[in-house]
């Protein structure tokens, strides 16, 4: 999975990134590849989040990011690669990897 981390307060919504020349690069980069693009969406800005802890049984809900940071978790990508490798370079070549960070995580396969 790439986790996508990036400024949230780039106002473009996801059918309007999906039309962005770099973005529909990329999409046609991963299919002459060959590389599955099984899921993602663009998540909506960390001032609508809902953070969820227990902790002593007590169930804490709290508005909000858990962190303060500039760059939050603005969406995913679930892609099929052949390894590592190429999970780097797929990544390497997202848009949003010029000006935020793609986090690369593997879906526990057991």
């Amino acid at each position: 999975m790439l986790i996508i981390c990036d400024d949230e307060s780039d106002p473009l919504g996801p059918s309007e990134i999906a039309r962005l020349p770099e973005h529909v690069a990329w999409i046609e980069y991963m299919e002459q590849r060959g590389v599955a693009l099984l899921g993602g969406e663009r998540l909506r800005s960390s001032d609508d989040a809902t953070t969820v802890r227990t902790r002593g049984g007590e169930v804490l809900i709290s508005d909000g990011p858990f962190v303060e940071t500039k760059e939050q978790v603005g969406g995913f990508a679930l892609i099929e690669c052949a390894d590592l490798d190429e999970a780097v370079e797929v990544a390497s070549r997202h848009p949003f990897a010029a000006h935020g960070v793609i986090e690369i995580r593997p879906v526990w396969d057991e």
